[in-house]
């Protein structure tokens, strides 16, 4: 283990996080009632032009009146291109003491982090605040993925990084339209075989930009969180996605339908033989420490510090879990 160790932004459980717009406070309740670990409110794509200042009021109240519980509240503002921002941030944490996070669309580089932490830090101060919100940054265009691993560092706020595939792929020129589905030209062709046969397959558009990003989060202690899947009548597709977002290693996803907050939740939560083999790793270690012994042995299997890190992590998802139930 390298002597540099970057201190891990808070622990939250963060598998789903259902997305509502911020132009229906209708929905407000009914997210707070969902199965979603996380809710937040959206003030940019999901409200026209003309809505916004109707929104962000709607939020403001939302946030201040309805029963949230122990579940996380955060806030999507406007992007930093935009005018609508600067007013999002001031309304928003000058009035709402329960929002827990605050979700900055198209982070490009560190600056745009830093200049929202700085208006953040003012406002808290100002009012004398003592909790502190955490950010969360979505990296949906070419600049960010290529800034990915320096805003990973840009503020100690910073506990998230959502993948965006529908902007990037925009920002990227991507021949499709769907929004974190497959293409069918995206693939291969395998070698011929005996009789000279060839089959093409399909590959995966998003796993080199996924994996450098769930790589900057974890070295730099951060949730890395996948982003929209866009075609909401396609379970099996959205499925699919997140089993292999799980087993890349990252910690949850985006629900733009609470039709995908079961899936999603059960995607990434350890099943129960997996959680019952880390509780035998851990209690295996405690008492080969105690007996003073270096090698542990499970049916066969040698058991070492690298096991008991992933023994832990699936404990500690697994009480948190049970703690939110």
């Amino acid at each position: 283990m390298s002597f540099t160790q970057p201190e891990p932004a808070r622990a939250r459980l963060h598998r789903s996080e259902l997305a509502v717009p911020g132009s229906t406070p209708a929905l407000f309740a009914k997210a707070a009632r969902s199965a979603a670990d996380v809710v937040f409110l959206d003030l940019e794509d999901a409200v026209a032009a003309g809505d916004k200042d109707t929104a962000r009021a709607n939020v403001i109240e939302g946030i201040n009146t309805v029963d949230w519980g122990s579940k996380g509240v955060s806030v999507r503002i406007n992007g930093a291109d935009t005018h609508y921002m600067y007013r999002d941030v001031v309304d928003i944490v000058e009035n709402c003491p329960r929002l827990d996070m605050i979700m900055m669309p198209k982070v490009g580089v560190p600056a745009d982090i830093y200049a929202l932490d700085m208006l953040v830090t003012q406002i808290e101060q100002a009012k004398g605040r003592s909790k502190r919100i955490g950010f969360v940054a979505l990296i949906e265009t070419a600049l960010g993925l290529a800034q990915v691993e320096a805003i990973a560092q840009s503020s100690r706020r910073l506990e998230a990084m959502y993948f965006g595939a529908g902007d990037l792929a925009a920002s990227l020129r991507m021949r499709t339209t769907s929004i974190g589905g497959m293409h069918p030209e995206h693939g291969v062709l395998s070698d011929a075989n005996a009789a000279g046969g060839r089959v093409y397959m399909q590959t995966d558009p998003w796993h080199a930009a996924q994996q450098r990003l769930v790589v900057a989060c974890r070295a730099y202690g951060l949730r890395p969180l996948d982003g929209a899947f866009g075609d909401i009548r396609d379970a099996d597709g959205f499925l699919a996605a997140t089993r292999r977002a799980a087993a890349m290693g990252f910690a949850g996803r985006m629900a733009i339908h609470p039709s995908q907050i079961a899936p999603s939740n059960d995607a990434f939560s350890p099943g129960a033989k997996e959680v019952a083999d880390a509780r035998r790793v851990l209690a295996a270690m405690d008492e080969a420490a105690r007996e003073q012994r270096g090698a542990v042995q499970i049916d066969g299997r040698l058991i070492d510090m690298a096991n008991l890190r992933m023994a832990q992590n699936i404990v500690w998802m697994a009480d948190a879990i049970a703690a939110a139930q």
